[in-house]
């Protein structure tokens, strides 16, 4: 399960945030890409890996480099590939939250609400612990009056 947070003040000091997701993408990620990539940009960018900075466009099959992905999909290659470090959900559309949110492992970071209406269990951080949800409703409650 991904654990989220709504403060920053809640993340541990040893654990690096990411708020910049197409920068850290593009200088971290994305040479690491394999299989488990391929099927989240085609997923997410309805794009297809052709070559290991390359991908095939929807719009007529237009080549591209790698970095013309969504930040969404970037954001969601981020927490696969670095799952110790907690990156910001701010830039993710509902396409890219029903893949994070169905993560074995990851950290994520918002301030306000972002959840997909299909969602599996998550792992709420607060300053006074953590707790498992997985209901909708309930999430959308603990973003709005946890402390």
């Amino acid at each position: 399960m991904i654990t989220i947070f709504k403060d920053k003040k809640d993340i541990p000091g040893d654990m690096g945030y990411v708020e910049l997701n197409d920068l850290f993408f593009d200088q971290n990620t994305a040479s690491l890409l394999d299989g488990q990539a391929d099927r989240i940009i085609e997923s997410i960018d309805e794009a297809k890996r052709i070559g290991r900075y390359k991908i095939s466009s929807r719009f007529d099959d237009v080549a591209l480099d790698i970095d013309r992905l969504s930040t969404g999909c970037k954001t969601v290659l981020n927490v696969l590939y670095h799952p110790e470090k907690v990156f910001c959900l701010k830039e993710c559309g509902d396409n890219a939250l029903e893949i994070l949110y169905r993560f074995e492992t990851g950290y994520v970071y918002s301030e306000y609400a972002l959840i997909p209406f299909d969602m599996g269990p998550v792992i709420v951080q607060t300053r006074s612990g953590k707790k498992v949800i997985d209901d909708h409703e309930e999430l959308k409650e603990w973003w709005g009056i946890e402390k």
